[in-house]
Parts: structure tokens; C-alpha cells; sequence
């Protein structure tokens, strides 16, 4: 253990610091899970720490914590990715369907109209029939 005590300012009281070189308390976990991160470039794996530097080995676990994180958030943005394909995919199948609504509305509309408008030469024609006829009866009875 080695331990120094230093004197950051005259009128400040003694700042001790202590540390060990043996101390190996989290560099346990650290050789147990040598981890790869397959979605992290060569250049940005985690590199192994110095075991016997304590710093070394929190480095390396931010190190690891972060590629996690990374690989956490580039599953989640591909998630998002396939949701807005599949998304996309729905507009431009309600687009078509928008469109061919438009379309039979329209043909409907028409033949509404067509149909008032048979409806109506049927009346007249109807109604033409029955002068005809009333206007034969009369001849027959006039002669």
C-alpha cells in the first residue's frame, strides 16, 4: 500500500491519498468477462486493461458499458428502421386505396346520375305510352 499526504495550500489542512498496486477488487469480473462487442469496428473494441492499475480497469468497464449502450442503441434504431419500413409500406398501400375510393366514388357518382336520368326517359316514355293508348281508344270509340 502506498500512501502520501501532501499540502494543497498552507492555510488548508493535509489531503492523505492511499492506494495499492496489489489491490485487485474489480479486475476479478474484469478478466471473467473479456467481452466482444461484434458491432464495434477493430479499432474501437475495448482493449484488455492493465490489471494491476485501477484506473486501467475503469476504464475499461466504461469502455464496455458503452459498446453495451452501442450495440443497445443500434438494435433499437434498427428496430425503428424495419417499424418506419413497414409504416411506409402502409401509406403507399392507403394511398392506393385512397386512390381507387376516389375512383369508385366517382364511377358511382355517375352512375347515379345515369340512373336518374334512365329513370327519368322511363317516366316519359311511360307516360307518352299511356297518351298513345288513350289517344287509340279514342279513335276506336269515334268510329
Amino acid at each position: 500500500m502506498i500512501t502520501s499526504t501532501r499540502r494543497v495550500s498552507p492555510d488548508k489542512s493535509e489531503v492523505r491519498i492511499a492506494f495499492s498496486l496489489d489491490d485487485a477488487s474489480g479486475v476479478k469480473d474484469v478478466e471473467d468477462s473479456s467481452q466482444t462487442f461484434p458491432d464495434l469496428e477493430q479499432r474501437l473494441q475495448p482493449v484488455p486493461p492493465c490489471s494491476t492499475l485501477r484506473e486501467s480497469v475503469q476504464v475499461y468497464k466504461e469502455h464496455c458499458r458503452m459498446a453495451r449502450e452501442f450495440h443497445q442503441v443500434k438494435h433499437e434504431i434498427a428496430v425503428l428502421e424495419e417499424r418506419k419500413r413497414k409504416l411506409l409500406a402502409d401509406l403507399v398501400e392507403d394511398e392506393k386505396v385512397a386512390v381507387e375510393i376516389a375512383r369508385l366514388e366517382e364511377e358511382f357518382r355517375r352512375l347515379t346520375e345515369e340512373n336518374q336520368t334512365l329513370v327519368t326517359v322511363h317516366k316519359e316514355r311511360t307516360q307518352q305510352l299511356e297518351r298513345l293508348c288513350l289517344t287509340g281508344r279514342m279513335r276506336q270509340d269515334s268510329s
